[in-house]
């Protein structure tokens, strides 16, 4: 069961042109990473501490986070190419160097292809709430994953969560909260965190954003 839903693909002309420029050094092709002796490393051109990303969407928070940890990888995995290609232009126009992009589910990944003990930090900003309850099994936050996220953290490291949904807040908490591997629970918003396009569209509507910080327990 994916934990995403496919929109369009299309670039328009920026996009296009970022992609030409950034891509080939930037974004980590899905082969790759089926390929059992993927080694991320490789792909960084160092062994640094690695922070991922889940939905990174546009990047606006994803490269003002990296540029202020110039001395961490980040990893940002997110499925909408036009997002990539945006995260490519914002990337280039910012110099920043410390990001690498994936196409591929978060899920598996992070049971895949980390390692355990192998995260810094985890971020799920405003993942897809899949509002309809027939579809709330979709939503990213369940049981399972909670499991592999709290193992793939190092001892102390933090998972940081923002959601402008209700009910996925409260999921999130419960679910969290009865995860053995994280300790934390609802903070005050997260102030290195940008203000997002897609966070002001959320208030306008009347959506108050909920942050959330767990760490891993052992």
């Amino acid at each position: 069961m994916l934990s995403y839903s496919r929109r369009g693909a299309r670039f328009t002309d920026r996009q296009q042109r970022a992609w030409d420029a950034h891509a080939g050094d930037l974004v980590i092709p899905t082969d790759a990473v089926d390929d059992d002796r993927f080694d991320l490393a490789e792909h960084f051109g160092r062994r640094a501490p690695l922070v991922v990303e889940i939905g990174s969407g546009v990047g606006e928070a994803t490269v003002a986070l990296a540029a202020a940890r110039p001395s961490y990888d980040v990893l940002a995995l997110e499925v909408w190419r036009p997002g990539i290609a945006s995260t490519l232009e914002a990337l280039g126009e910012a110099g920043v160097t410390n990001v690498r992009l994936c196409a591929v589910d978060a899920a598996w990944f992070l049971d895949q292809r980390v390692a355990p003990g192998g995260l810094a930090e985890l971020w799920t900003f405003f993942p897809d709430p899949w509002p309809k309850t027939r579809h709330h099994k979709r939503r990213l936050v369940s049981p399972a994953f909670a499991a592999v996220a709290a193992s793939r953290l190092a001892p102390g490291a933090a998972w940081r969560l923002a959601t402008d949904w209700v009910d996925y807040a409260r999921q999130m908490r419960e679910v969290l909260d009865a995860e053995p591997g994280l300790v934390g629970g609802e903070v005050e918003r997260w102030d290195e965190r940008p203000v997002t396009r897609f966070e002001r569209k959320g208030v306008a509507e009347g959506r108050e954003p909920v942050d959330l910080l767990y760490r891993a327990a052992r």
